[in-house]
């Protein structure tokens, strides 16, 4: 169990924000699979303050999704603050900020993990946002710019300071970007310089990885990015084996139905010109390693509609 200001979460267990990724199916699969938290996709403080409605579609929330944590980028306090508190009835729990995202046209706006080289202007928007909304506030932070500004506790204790209630490592620098190995002694780090709970990320892949992570670094919670994908069963592996209970894994058919649902739901949320599309990389993700994969996904790039999907699942053999 993890406790994050005034919200409980049944588990430590915690699905990672991921651009393009983490929309409303996703997390829905993920939570139904045992995740104790869901995160959004990033956010753009801007594309609120301005109402675009593709961002407001973005944020819907089903109810049954459990605790939902949205996510909000930008580098302007007061923009942060107003956009944050124009949402704060949406049905979400928590409130991050991300202080974390890599990609150039984020880094080159001052926005995601440009404000690691920033740490006064992060800790006006952590101040400006907490003072704004009732909800908990998080931040996710990387390990530090590059090699030579490993700065996470330091930005960890600013966030404390201004009334973060937990912290989400991503124990990589920007620079590495999702290569290499992640140093999951930063998250030592900043659990040894902070008293609120800290959530560690980085190259947890199973059960024993996210218990030889705790166990490294006393972190609170474990979110879990990459290895989600294709794979929401990675929550149920990590609940059943918390409990003391064996886990096979998803059979073949197991697969094949969870790869045929996703879409479903994709076409019901997006429609099937754009959930189509959008499914195509999670079905190479849920049959990666698999014999033929190769030339599976060399068809998945040329069908168009959830029939041409039904019948290549069923051209496999997979059900």
């Amino acid at each position: 169990m993890l406790k994050i200001g005034n919200v409980e979460l049944p588990n430590r267990w915690i699905l990672a924000p991921m651009a393009g990724v983490c929309d409303l199916p996703f997390r829905l699969l993920c939570h139904e699979a045992g995740a104790g938290m869901t995160c959004m996709e990033m956010i753009s403080a801007k594309a609120i303050h301005y109402r675009n409605k593709a961002t407001m579609e973005m944020m819907r929330i089903d109810p049954a999704e459990g605790i939902v944590s949205l996510q909000l980028f930008g580098s302007d306090p007061d923009i942060m603050a107003e956009s944050a508190s124009v949402i704060e009835d949406r049905p979400f729990g928590i409130l991050d900020i991300n202080m974390g995202c890599p990609v150039p046209k984020v880094v080159n706006n001052g926005e995601g993990s440009f404000l690691m080289k920033d740490p006064k202007l992060a800790g006006s928007v952590i101040r400006a946002v907490c003072k704004a909304v009732s909800k908990p506030v998080t931040v996710k932070i990387r390990a530090g710019f590059d090699d030579d500004h490993i700065n996470a506790p330091q930005i960890a204790r600013i966030a404390e300071e201004c009334g973060a209630a937990a912290v989400a490592v991503h124990a990589r620098t920007r620079q590495q970007y999702y290569s290499g190995r992640a140093n999951w002694d930063i998250i030592r780090q900043v659990k040894d310089a902070v008293g609120i709970p800290v959530i560690g990320n980085g190259d947890v892949v199973s059960y024993e990885t996210a218990m030889d992570m705790i166990e490294q670094t006393g972190c609170d919670g474990v979110m879990i990015g990459r290895a989600a994908q294709g794979n929401p069963w990675i929550f149920s592996e990590l609940c059943a084996k918390s409990e003391g209970r064996s886990f096979a894994g998803p059979s073949r058919q197991e697969v094949a139905r969870m790869i045929l649902r996703h879409a479903e739901m994709l076409v019901e949320c997006k429609g099937e010109y754009i959930g189509i599309r959008e499914m195509r990389k999670h079905a190479a993700w849920y049959t990666k390693g698999y014999s033929g994969s190769a030339s599976f996904r060399g068809k998945l790039n040329e069908i168009q509609t959830l029939d041409e999907l039904k019948r290549l699942i069923f051209e496999k053999g997979t059900q």
